[in-house]
């Protein structure tokens, strides 16, 4: 059997969030344009790994992608055991750019999916200054929850296990048997009350709505991916979405579910090779 050393190289960075420091674990791969990539609510960068190994993407990509605070490889703010965990926009906009800034990312693309893609949206509302265009996969304007949240943090359930059981029913059917249960498995090891905290700026924050009108795609294009087996954010939700955006483009995945980087990668892959070409070359750092 030969010996593999895949690409992606893995480091921390130190950043200001709250005027506090975090210690942010980060992966890249590859060359060329900054490709800065959100992972989904209670899971972590793995979820981008096959793209980060993918010599057709890093070829002219510098894939990046980092653990949100509380997440994989990003330990929690000290004294977090004195506090709930509960992600704000506020907060999660304000790590993602802290990030664009300590790394010297000049004009990336930012990728996000499900929340990440949600926070993609809001940032190209807010801040699209910074970036040179938005893929927001499986994201919609807001989604309330179908159900009760509390049910990942309770002392008689297993919070891991119940979030992978709920997510597992956003995973496409035709997802290889073995991605779909690596991606299971980031939910089974999220942190205690993670995925809830994360899923209350989720379903709870609706501020986004209001927004997507002043997106200008004219400066900053959005392109929006969605599964056709995502039950979260459904091809409809999504469709919703994209039509508030003035200039924005969707695409529809008809093999894909929830989580397509991680649960079908060969699938997803084509989409988001196709979503890269339609982004402008922004800067190169």
């Amino acid at each position: 059997m030969s010996t593999l050393i895949e690409p992606i190289t893995g480091r921390y960075v130190t950043v200001q969030i709250a005027d506090a420091p975090r210690r942010i674990y980060f992966e890249e791969a590859g060359q060329g344009r900054p490709v800065l990539c959100l992972h989904t609510a209670g899971a972590d960068t793995r979820q981008w790994r096959h793209l980060m190994n993918d010599a057709r993407i890093t070829a002219n990509n510098r894939m990046i992608a980092f653990d949100m605070p509380w997440h994989g490889k990003s330990l929690p703010p000290e004294g977090f055991q004195t506090e709930e965990y509960l992600l704000t926009t506020e907060a999660y906009i304000e790590t993602v750019l802290a990030m664009v800034d300590a790394l010297g990312l000049e004009k990336p693309v930012l990728a996000g999916c499900s929340m990440g893609g949600r926070i993609a949206l809001q940032i190209a509302a807010l801040h699209p200054e910074k970036f040179s265009g938005f893929i927001a996969i499986e994201a919609s304007d807001f989604q309330p929850a179908w159900y009760d949240i509390d049910w990942f943090h309770r002392p008689d359930a297993h919070g891991g296990e119940m979030g992978a059981a709920l997510v597992s029913a956003n995973i496409s059917p035709h997802a290889p048997e073995a991605e779909r249960w690596n991606t299971l498995w980031m939910f089974m090891q999220s942190g205690p009350g993670v995925f809830r905290g994360d899923l209350s700026f989720y379903t709870r924050d609706d501020s986004l709505i209001a927004r997507l009108g002043q997106i200008d795609t004219a400066q900053t294009p959005v392109h929006v991916l969605v599964g056709a087996y995502d039950l979260t954010c459904t091809p409809e939700d999504a469709q919703r979405t994209a039509d508030a955006i003035p200039g924005a483009t969707i695409a529809v995945m008809d093999e894909l579910g929830h989580f397509p980087m991680s649960e079908h990668p060969e699938g997803f892959r084509p989409f988001f090779a196709a979503a890269l070409d339609a982004m402008p070359r922004g800067g190169m750092s």
